[in-house]
């Protein structure tokens, strides 16, 4: 990347390795280091993890920090590191980022996994009560925790990754922070979801309080027309941290190396 580009584009990591590329998008309040203990299950994999704009290594990036901007700013990552041929593996927001770039059916995509994504249907249960009260989960490094350990997970996680999780949900933007809750979870994108034409895996986690599993099979699965159902065993919401090794082998069974 030349250093115009850099100022313009997320900051992303790309490992060359055997495609098609699993192309990574993390969770509101995550990074592109969400992805790492998947990640290493994944050696000679060609892999591409970002950090949204707004997050992590991406927070100088100003705004518009919408759905539709981190789906574009993903196309134009793709383009930057000369991606053409790869799989969209988005986790919760990632998830309804992916829908949005697969609905413009790009060339190259070969398929996604929507990992206890948001749902293209927005659930009920997100009223504007909610919706100001989940703005605020991430206000301190102690909400954080509190999240963390009550709502976003339902394993005992090692010191080390909850300290991340906390890091990571504090190294953001506070416009980029509020952006999912206030606007983002309650956009309705089922005209783009259902316009999806590429085989989709829905991965949900057994005991995930955020996207359930009978949320996502109501909400999510009968908009996509190939879905694949998979779910994984007393996981809570952040799967690629509580299940890596489950989640890598649905990833790995839905896409076989070229």
């Amino acid at each position: 990347m030349d250093t115009a580009q850099q100022t313009l584009l997320p900051t992303y990591d790309y490992r060359p390795g055997t495609g098609p590329t699993l192309v990574f998008l993390h969770y509101w309040g995550g990074s592109a280091r969400t992805w790492d203990l998947v990640v290493d299950r994944l050696a000679g994999r060609d892999v591409l993890t970002v950090d949204f704009r707004g997050w992590s290594r991406s927070s100088a990036l100003p705004g518009p920090y919408t759905l539709g901007q981190l789906a574009d700013d993903t196309l134009a990552v793709l383009a930057d590191a000369g991606v053409t041929d790869y799989v969209l593996v988005g986790h919760s927001m990632g998830g309804k980022v992916a829908q949005l770039i697969a609905a413009t059916r790009p060339a190259g995509l070969r398929g996604m996994v929507l990992v206890g994504s948001g749902p293209a249907k927005p659930a009920t249960q997100v009223t504007p009560e909610y919706q100001e009260a989940l703005s605020h989960a991430y206000d301190s490094a102690e909400s954080v925790a509190g999240a963390r350990d009550h709502v976003l997970t339902a394993t005992e996680l090692p010191a080390s990754v909850k300290a991340q999780i906390v890091s990571d949900s504090r190294s953001v933007t506070n416009a980029a922070r509020t952006e999912w809750p206030l606007h983002g979870i309650v956009q309705d994108i089922t005209e783009h979801t259902r316009m999806i034409g590429v085989p989709a895996l829905v991965v949900a986690g057994e005991n995930d309080q955020v996207e359930p599993v009978d949320l996502l099979l109501d909400n999510l699965v009968p908009y996509l027309s190939h879905p694949e159902f998979v779910v994984v065993p007393r996981t809570g919401h952040l799967i690629p941290l509580e299940a890596p090794a489950d989640l890598v082998e649905a990833i790995t069974a839905f896409t076989p190396t070229a």
